[in-house]
């Protein structure tokens, strides 16, 4: 599981389609006819800017297929509207479903684009009358929506945050149900669970979701495996990432290429007992 530096250049994700899914995956297509293990989740397991993302790397290390459906920006509702990627997860040997933030789902307060889910499509009654005062025409990502009523009413923010964690639990229970079998739950970020709801601001990513909501699922995996990506990974920056100059930026917030080789890593041997 080695890296090499790569920038300066676009990647080529060799975009593909499983099933009937509208939803473009990473490739290149993998065959589904023999044994396989499903990755679903969002920019982190599609690997952007990253020339082999942890699901590459495993691809390698196990023996079994590994196929890729991880999509950027992806909540949990991007893979719920999707019955034919829910039933090839269903046909894998095991599905490792990563633990995506809580505010890309539609909600009581808010609506979200079916397949970009990080879209922000329009408030509810409910919300346009809890926050009377904001213009919620002015907004097209769920982040940027949410900064904003964070900063100018914290208050009435924290229930729409209340919200989208109960929402995440209930959504997250029906995925899993929904795929049965084998399942192994990914955390993989620069912090450890418990701290995602101790900080000022939104707070990081997976955004709002924190280890009691974790532990709450564990029932109904086979294994939780946490990836708090090391200090030495995490100063490694963009190093081996491909991306261009425009994209530079962008990368900057990701996951790297040594933070990927973590995460494989630490997925290695509980899937091989899986297997």
């Amino acid at each position: 599981m080695s890296y090499e530096k790569m920038s300066g250049a676009e990647l080529n994700y060799e975009p593909c389609q499983y099933g009937e899914s509208r939803l473009l995956f990473r490739g290149p297509a993998k065959e589904l006819d023999a044994p396989f293990v499903a990755f679903l989740g969002g920019t982190e397991t599609y690997g952007k800017f990253v020339p082999q993302p942890f699901v590459s790397l495993l691809d390698e290390a196990l023996s079994i297929n590994c196929v890729n459906f991880g999509y950027v920006n992806a909540g949990i509702d991007a893979f719920l509207a999707e019955p034919s990627v829910l039933h090839i997860a269903q046909q894998s040997e095991v599905t490792v479903v990563q633990v995506m933030g809580a505010q890309n789902m539609s909600n009581r307060y808010y609506k979200v684009h079916p397949r970009r889910n990080d879209r922000f499509i329009g408030a509810s009654n409910m919300m346009q009358m809890v926050f009377n005062e904001i213009d919620f025409s002015e907004f097209h990502f769920t982040r940027h929506m949410l900064g904003t009523l964070c900063a100018r009413a914290p208050d009435r923010y924290a229930m729409v945050r209340d919200e989208l964690r109960m929402a995440w639990s209930a959504r997250m229970k029906l995925l899993l149900n929904t795929i049965g079998g084998k399942i192994v739950l990914l955390w993989v970020a620069d912090h450890a669970p418990e701290t995602a709801m101790g900080t000022s601001g939104l707070g990081p990513d997976p955004l709002f979701v924190d280890r009691l909501m974790l532990e709450e699922l564990r029932p109904m995996v086979d294994d939780i495996v946490e990836v708090v990506v090391s200090k030495e990974a995490q100063a490694e920056g963009i190093t081996g990432m491909q991306c261009t100059d425009m994209e530079r930026v962008a990368a900057q917030r990701m996951l790297g290429v040594a933070a990927h080789q973590e995460a494989a890593e630490a997925l290695a041997k509980p899937l091989r007992k899986l297997v």
